[in-house]
């Protein structure tokens, strides 16, 4: 595929002079399916010079669209976050054409007029006049599509959304474009990761209410709320999909205070066989050591309660419809909850 730089040279620089007059112009997107000529409804839009598509890819929680979770994970690896953007097939020949045409059908301001026909003339030297490629390449509709850059959805005002700056470019259908940043499997992988909906982390105590200083509060996670969790990204039309899984590995306890003794010294609450985490107290348990749980040393005094941060560590795999699979970086999501601290009163008799 052929893209020479002095097409590209021309065509950014003016389309990014008009765009200060009109920030964002809808573009004419589509869908396509296996054979890559379906036409849709898909948007696009050109905001800094590039045209850009939204994504078609669709996430599924554990076989259902609708998400029961109520929060995300943050990756333990501050250096590694999801895909800002990549590329992904959104135009037909069709479209693009269409695309010119809207661009064409702009009114300029009083002292731009003329700005559509300017834009119109550099898509069609780069898209139509062989610059590189002639007639919209609409003698290939049905036979492939122009693929776009597309920013993530979750991280749409990341810097680095930008980073995906080339204008729409043609993949043959069945090719593989030689594009770093086209959509993978992993990809779609990572893109799963930020989709995951963690359960909230409030966990069990006992005592319930305040606590008192020296006395072991038990500390537990339900194995019904806390277990594996997946989450399916999918391309339509181009028969890609990765499934990414979440399992609980451990909950982490810090009790908000140095003034306190954490089961075990670590505050790492291993997993249970059963999938709980902690035990829950039982009567007659008063005097034993809980496998996960505090001792507050010190009464919270007027400050009112101690902020128990809760946060448990969720292992990330994913597999893929091409085979491909592997470990991301675990994640965790944590909540705080307030605990009362109190000295434990004498009776003088």
């Amino acid at each position: 595929m052929r893209r020479p730089t002095s097409g590209r040279r021309l065509l950014v620089p003016v389309l990014a002079l008009a765009v200060t007059a009109v920030p964002s112009v809808a573009v004419a997107g589509g869908g396509h399916d296996a054979g890559g000529g379906t036409e849709g409804n898909a948007k696009g839009s050109t905001g800094d010079g590039v045209i850009r598509a939204e994504t078609k890819v669709t996430t599924s929680v554990n076989g259902s669209s609708e998400p029961t979770g109520t929060g995300t994970l943050t990756p333990e690896n501050s250096n590694w976050t999801p895909p800002a953007c990549w590329y992904e097939p959104a135009f037909s020949p069709k479209q693009i054409e269409k695309t010119v045409k809207l661009w064409r059908g702009i009114d300029g301001l009083f002292f731009l007029r003329g700005v559509g026909d300017l834009i119109g003339d550099s898509l069609d030297a780069y898209y139509k006049d062989g610059e590189p490629y002639k007639n919209y390449n609409l003698d290939k509709q049905g036979e492939g599509m122009f693929w776009a850059a597309v920013k993530n959805p979750n991280r749409k005002d990341d810097p680095e959304a930008n980073s995906c700056n080339k204008q729409p470019f043609w993949v043959d259908e069945g090719d593989v474009p030689e594009e770093p940043l086209a959509v993978t499997p992993q990809i779609l992988a990572e893109y799963a990761y930020d989709e995951l909906p963690v359960p909230g982390t409030e966990i069990e105590m006992k005592p319930a209410g305040a606590t008192k200083v020296n006395l072991p509060t038990w500390i537990w996670l339900d194995k019904a709320k806390f277990k594996k969790i997946s989450v399916t990204a999918s391309l339509p039309g181009t028969g890609l999909s990765a499934t990414t899984t979440a399992e609980p590995v451990s909950l982490h306890i810090d009790p908000g205070t140095g003034d306190a003794q954490t089961y075990p010294a670590s505050g790492d609450c291993q997993i249970n066989a059963d999938g709980s985490i902690g035990e829950p107290y039982a009567d007659g348990k008063a005097n034993d050591t809980p496998p996960c749980g505090v001792t507050y040393l010190r009464a919270s005094g007027s400050d009112g309660a101690y902020a128990l941060q809760a946060t448990v560590t969720w292992k990330i795999s994913w597999t893929s419809t091409t085979g491909e699979g592997g470990d991301l970086p675990d994640g965790t999501f944590g909540a705080t909850q307030d605990v009362t601290v109190q000295e434990i009163q004498s009776v003088n008799r």
